[in-house]
């Protein structure tokens, strides 16, 4: 209960302090002068003769109200007040004007900028030394006296000024270290993302190259059978072509199922060049009639990944587009690349078989990412895909 009677009067001082403050250090001084603190820099008054301290609330009442609007103009304010203070120090020599000086100055070397710090701090070494100048030169005082005002003059006004710099830098200070955190958290917020991102990317290239594939071709036997006359035979033959496809998607599923609850391995095991006559007796029990050209010799495992996706991706897209077609898939190397050519010729697109274009753009993505070359579209008589690998590229 303390503890909340202390923040709500925190919380009430802080937004009403530009009132309080001012109407404080009235009553401080009219309590001064109820007391007779007067002359306190008596060396530098110009009266003949002692007045009454209550006078001394002709200049701190008006620096008091001036105090007021600390908050909107710091400069204007800290200036209007010195010429009060320099006239109290002249004649009575109160302690109020004094007082709302320092508040004054705190303020406004809180708010300051590092020129304007800086242009305080030499006014205040320069008046450090005037005072300490005039009380030698025009006043009875002796040099030990003169010095000592001048020291006092400064430590006052100099640690006014440091305590006010020293809670604006620590503010700063506090200030950068939230920037740098929020920027700090909007970075990871942001790599975060980009991680799930291509997280995703990668779980749809996986799933287009292992899933997709197979269920179209369980989708586009099954369309053929419905298409034509009952034929005993051949009916089983679509079947056991739909059975096999059906468990290559089911294991490749399973596959990825448990990597993403283990948390460890591939998706999918990667592909191999050894894997090629697989996907091209997979084309060829869909109806097409394809011609291949076998690579010969080892190559690295990302060159020899991305030569099967492309072919596969290359004679899916055959299925849907172009079924019953000829195709001629051609593997060459050398040196320095392997090159991969597929081209098709006639055939007829597959009802309900249309694509989206992902297969080739993610195909794309990879050849690029390879510094290879990629191109698909249309030829004369039907549809041509071509790539080149560099073979020296990181397995």
């Amino acid at each position: 209960m303390q503890e909340q009677a202390t923040g709500r009067f925190g919380s009430w001082y802080r937004r009403s302090r530009w009132i309080v403050d001012p109407i404080a250090m009235a009553l401080l001084s009219v309590v001064l002068a109820a007391f007779g603190f007067r002359a306190i820099w008596g060396p530098f008054s110009l009266l003949d003769t002692d007045i009454s301290s209550w006078w001394s609330l002709a200049f701190a009442l008006p620096a008091c109200a001036l105090a007021v609007l600390k908050y909107r103009a710091p400069m204007l304010v800290l200036a209007a007040v010195t010429a009060l203070f320099v006239v109290d120090l002249l004649t009575v020599g109160g302690v109020g004007t004094l007082v709302v000086l320092l508040d004054v100055l705190w303020r406004a070397a809180f708010v300051a900028g590092p020129r304007a710090r800086q242009a305080l701090l030499v006014l205040l070494g320069a008046s450090t030394i005037g005072l300490f100048a005039v009380a030698l030169l025009f006043t009875d005082a002796p040099v030990s006296i003169a010095f000592l005002i001048g020291v006092q003059f400064g430590a006052i006004f100099g640690t006014d000024y440091w305590w006010a710099v020293a809670v604006a830098q620590a503010n700063e200070l506090a200030e950068l270290h939230r920037q740098r955190a929020e920027a700090a958290e909007r970075e990871a917020e942001r790599d975060r993302s980009e991680a799930v991102l291509r997280e995703r990317e990668m779980m749809a290239r996986e799933l287009h190259d292992a899933v997709a594939g197979h269920v179209m071709a369980m989708a586009i036997r099954a369309e053929a059978v419905l298409s034509t006359a009952p034929d005993e035979e051949r009916d089983r033959a679509a079947l056991q072509a739909v059975r096999d496809a059906g468990l290559d998607a089911h294991t490749a599923l399973r596959t990825m199922i448990s990597v993403l609850r283990g948390g460890g391995g591939e998706l999918t095991p990667a592909p191999r060049i050894e894997d090629l006559d697989g996907v091209i007796a997979n084309a060829r029990r869909t109806g097409l009639r394809v011609t291949s050209t076998p690579l010969e010799g080892s190559f690295p495992a990302l060159v020899e990944q991305t030569v099967v996706r492309i072919v596969r991706e290359a004679l899916a897209n055959c299925i849907r587009h172009a079924s019953g077609a000829d195709v001629d898939v051609e593997i060459g190397a050398d040196e320095k690349s392997v090159s991969v050519r597929v081209d098709s010729r006639g055939g007829a697109a597959v009802a309900h078989a249309a694509g989206n274009g992902w297969g080739l753009s993610m195909l794309e993505e990879r050849v690029r990412a390879m510094d290879g070359t990629f191109r698909a579209g249309p030829v004369v008589g039907g549809w041509s895909v071509r790539a080149e690998l560099p073979i020296g590229v990181p397995a």
